[in-house]
């Protein structure tokens, strides 16, 4: 066999790689679609299991974050972020009764 000779062309082997090839590149493109899908619904999941009162907010940023993908940070941070905890201790910082943590 010399060096520009291509091995397994022609031969039952070269049908049997291509359909594992195959295999191998539509399970690598769904598992990174289905990886992307999950990261992306994740402002969703973490609202409903906080049960955030703004979850139809974050829910509507998130799918606006599949065009404009900086509306979908901004969905994370108010899905992880208690926006009621996070008011009261900037009220408590501003009138100076901030509590050591």
């Amino acid at each position: 066999m010399s060096l520009l000779a291509t091995p397994f062309v022609g031969s039952g082997a070269d049908t049997a790689l291509h359909v594992v090839a195959s295999v191998v590149l539509i399970g690598t493109l769904g598992a990174a679609l289905f990886g992307f899908w999950k990261l992306h619904e994740m402002p969703i999941a973490k609202a409903q299991r906080s049960k955030h009162q703004q979850i139809g907010l974050i829910t509507a940023l998130t799918w606006i974050g599949f065009v404009w993908h900086w509306v979908w940070v901004l969905a994370v941070f108010l899905a992880f972020i208690d926006t009621e905890r996070a008011l009261i201790r900037v009220r408590d910082i501003w009138k100076g009764e901030a509590k050591s943590c």
